[in-house]
């Protein structure tokens, strides 16, 4: 959440609410939710990091509301954020994990496990789908971020059946 808020506040000074909505409006529906408190925190751990800088707004009426800015650290943080590539390999996964150790348990069968993940797959693809038909279409950012999570699943899915395969 650290480096996502900082990038939306390159366009200028913000507070934590107008930083939720931005990023709901951007990413959409098939994102998860940011939690309008977590982003508080963060925004408090980043000023203390010296990445951004509050200052209290007054309101009449209403309570004082806190903005921030971006500061030269931040957006150097940015800039490397960027230049940083997304190396995500899947060696450590928990699905794996369970299948491998299932027989050295005794206590749960591969086969079932393949089979009770692939319908969590289907499911997730099936949501997915559904979610797509709604966003709307002129969130572009919001539809390749689906469709990327389908053909994920989609590799996931023949990867289940190449597991299925090797240990029948």
């Amino acid at each position: 959440m650290r480096l996502p808020l900082l990038a939306l506040l390159t366009r200028g000074p913000a507070h934590g609410y107008e930083l939720k909505q931005d990023l709901e409006k951007l990413l959409g529906a098939a994102y998860p939710q940011p939690n309008v408190g977590q982003i508080y925190v963060t925004l408090g751990r980043l000023e203390k990091a010296g990445l951004i800088e509050g200052e209290d707004v007054e309101q009449s009426g209403r309570p004082n509301k806190r903005t921030y800015l971006l500061t030269a650290a931040g957006r150097e943080a940015v800039l490397a954020w960027f230049e940083e590539t997304a190396d995500e390999p899947r060696v450590r996964d928990e699905f794996f994990m369970k299948l491998a150790l299932a027989s050295e348990s005794g206590l749960a069968d591969a086969v079932a496990l393949i089979n009770r993940q692939r319908r969590q797959y289907l499911n997730t693809m099936r949501e997915l789908s559904r979610l797509a038909a709604t966003e709307e279409r002129d969130n572009r950012l919001s539809h390749l971020l689906i469709e990327g999570a389908m053909l994920h699943l989609q590799a996931d899915l023949d990867w289940l059946e190449r597991c299925q395969e090797e240990l029948e």
